[in-house]
């Protein structure tokens, strides 16, 4: 399958991407997790190119082939601890929203909000937007796996 547009960026769309990454990375959520919603949502929207880029930015971080080969499962196995399964179910309850889906539901949020604080919370929440919307670019425009950006 062939990209339908050649990509390109400009410094005012790579700007304020930027500042968003800024935003989210600076409200002290451990980057392995936010890595690990990154690829979760990523899955989830069927994206090939974030999900590779998503894996190759969370071996950057110290993550484990075990646990990467486990983040489509990660409800039935044991590799990850309460918070990064609490941010796993609000990643998820926040990217499945079609199709009657509930969303985030009280429960999800809760528990969430357990271990993460409401600025931590905020940024978790602008990852799986931010995640989606490159999902969603990525998937109309056919974009390839195999560029890290």
């Amino acid at each position: 399958m062939e990209p339908r547009l050649k990509t390109e960026s400009t410094p005012e769309v790579t700007g304020a991407i930027q500042q968003l990454f800024k935003a989210v990375h600076a409200r002290g959520v451990d980057p392995r997790t936010l890595e690990l919603v990154h690829l979760r949502a990523s899955q989830i929207n069927g994206c090939a190119p974030c999900v590779y880029a998503g894996v190759q930015a969370a071996k950057k971080q110290g993550e484990t082939e075990e646990r990467l080969h486990s983040v489509v499962t990660w409800r039935e196995t044991p590799f990850f601890t309460e918070p990064e399964r609490a941010a796993l179910a609000l990643t998820e309850a926040a990217t499945r929203i079609q199709d009657d889906q509930p969303g985030v539901t009280d429960e999800i949020w809760a528990a969430a909000a357990e271990h993460f604080d409401d600025k931590q919370l905020s940024a978790i929440v602008l990852n799986v937007a931010l995640t989606s919307f490159f999902n969603h670019i990525n998937r109309a425009i056919r974009e390839q796996a195999g560029k890290t950006w």
